[in-house]
């Protein structure tokens, strides 16, 4: 093997020359900027262009995160990264830096509940993807929590999407000095950053900047333009302020990170304000303002926005129990609280649920519509959209029990990220597979995770049928992979004809 810390090539970037390491058969570069800090006169501002620089830039280590809530599910809930103010880097993993290679490319795209989340997370260490897939991935930072989504005046909304904008911009002009090709890039991402993926799907300014996109476990919690606003000022009132420019751009971004950790515990009191959004507990998601992204993704992807991009789009199976588990309450689930979630989600009220799933307990019935509200309806409509608007679309489910705890989490949220990147032991990967070594069962799913997204990648076709509304065939990833037709019939028969619309703000 390579011996890490020799330096590797330099490559040329329109602002300036970049030296990477050799690393395992590949190269890698971490933390290039794309665009200037967004601090100062830049903070809550869009993105601008960085300035260039002279001489060669050794891009051997991860940028600075962006200000965010520490912790990510199973860790200690501190950051082992370099501190400053330059957010907004990209990485490239490359098996050469050759302008001749013209190899696609995958762009990933982190989620942490539009709150945390950056690219240096060891959990999305890109090694695998490109080596297996033999491809050029690019990460990057953007701008989570007040900074990248909180709706304040005198600022752009959506922020945290701006900067994905200009990060595969950067691609765009870049990429091919790394030996990629910038005529067959794909955004994957998952949660919050699956939220991305169908938002840049649906926004005018990220059109012809990607050619495939992969959205894994998609959120329906878009937020109004009035909602986002109330929200907003909520946030700012945590610290005395006004949701302006002109109060926030002074403050500590640690003291706007410590007003979302302060409100969040507060929003499930809101319901009658913030309705679904509140339970969440999370006061930041994508913005529909009208410019920034002009309408919600099912409504644009239905109206035949981004028809010529591929989609794969997909969920697991038991997303909500990763949450039950963190709150402490796995299994633990009462009527009554399985009551008022069948009341605020389920369309057709808590009566078509239960008629749909007869004999199954309250905890189970809690589970089962939290999962669909927040992840599985959204995904799959998604796909019913593109396919709707003359798009081509290929569904997932993975279905395969996390191994921790004899598997209770089932196919819990986030499950996916250490089998597509081959991190069982860091971040979230600690927490659903238990810190135990992963079995030949796990190796194999998570082979067959990176040889179907780096099919797609290369060709178009992750190895089985696009989606239609006759057969309604997907890919089923349990520890026997198989084509089935789509296996929540039911949940599928209950959400049909509901609209993914924008959060309201109630009062």
């Amino acid at each position: 093997m390579t011996n890490p810390e020799v330096p590797g090539p330099v490559v040329r970037t329109a602002a300036g020359s970049v030296r990477g390491r050799r690393e395992g058969g590949l190269t890698v570069f971490r933390g290039i900027p794309f665009a200037e800090p967004p601090v100062g006169e830049a903070r809550f501002a869009a993105p601008r262009p960085v300035r260039a620089w002279d001489g060669t830039r050794e891009a051997y280590t991860f940028g600075p995160p962006p200000p965010q809530d520490l912790g990510i599910a199973g860790t200690t809930g501190v950051l082992d990264a370099p501190e400053g103010d330059d957010w907004l880097t990209a990485n490239v993993w490359t098996p050469a830096p050759d302008p001749a290679a013209r190899r696609p490319v995958m762009v990933w795209i982190y989620g942490g509940a539009y709150k945390l989340g950056h690219s240096g997370s060891p959990g999305y260490d890109a090694r695998r993807i490109a080596a297996d897939g033999d491809l050029v991935v690019v990460t990057f930072n953007y701008r989570v929590g007040m900074e990248g989504f909180a709706r304040i005046d005198g600022a752009p909304a959506n922020r945290g999407l701006l900067d994905q904008v200009a990060a595969l911009e950067w691609v765009r002009d870049n990429v091919a000095a790394f030996g990629g090709d910038p005529a067959r890039v794909t955004v994957f991402g998952e949660s919050a950053g699956a939220g991305s993926v169908a938002s840049l799907m649906a926004m005018p300014r990220a059109d012809g900047l990607f050619h495939r996109a992969i959205a894994q476990s998609v959120p329906g919690t878009f937020y109004s333009d009035e909602l986002a606003r109330d929200v907003g000022t909520a946030l700012a009132a945590e610290l005395g302020l006004r949701p302006t420019v002109a109060d926030l751009a002074a403050v500590d971004p640690g003291q706007l990170v410590k007003a979302g950790q302060s409100l969040a515990p507060k929003m499930p009191g809101c319901v009658d304000r913030w309705g679904r959004a509140a339970p969440t507990v999370t006061p930041y998601s994508p913005v529909v303002d009208g410019d920034v992204l002009p309408v919600m993704p099912w409504q644009a992807l239905a109206s035949g926005a981004s028809r010529d991009v591929d989609l794969i789009v997909g969920h697991n199976r038991d997303e909500n129990r990763l949450f039950t588990a963190m709150a402490g309450k796995l299994g633990q689930i009462g009527e009554e609280r399985a009551r008022a979630a069948l009341g605020l989600y389920a369309p057709g009220g808590e009566a078509a649920y239960r008629a749909a799933y007869p004999g199954v307990s309250a905890n189970d019935l809690y589970e089962r519509v939290q999962t669909d509200w927040i992840f599985a309806m959204p995904s799959l409509h998604l796909a019913e959209a593109h396919l709707a608007g003359g798009g081509r679309s290929f569904v997932y489910e993975l279905t395969w029990p996390a191994p921790a705890d004899g598997g209770v989490l089932g196919a819990c949220h986030a499950l996916d990220i250490p089998l597509l990147f081959g991190t069982f032991r860091a971040d979230v990967g600690l927490l659903v597979f238990g810190g135990a070594e992963p079995s030949p069962e796990a190796l194999a799913l998570s082979s067959r995770f990176r040889s179907s997204w780096t099919a797609f990648a290369h060709t178009g076709d992750p190895g089985w049928p696009a989606y239609d509304t006759e057969r309604r065939l997907v890919q089923v990833l349990d520890a026997e992979p198989v084509v089935a037709p789509y296996p929540e019939e039911a949940s599928r028969r209950l959400w049909e004809g509901h609209e993914f619309g924008a959060l309201p703000l109630l009062g």
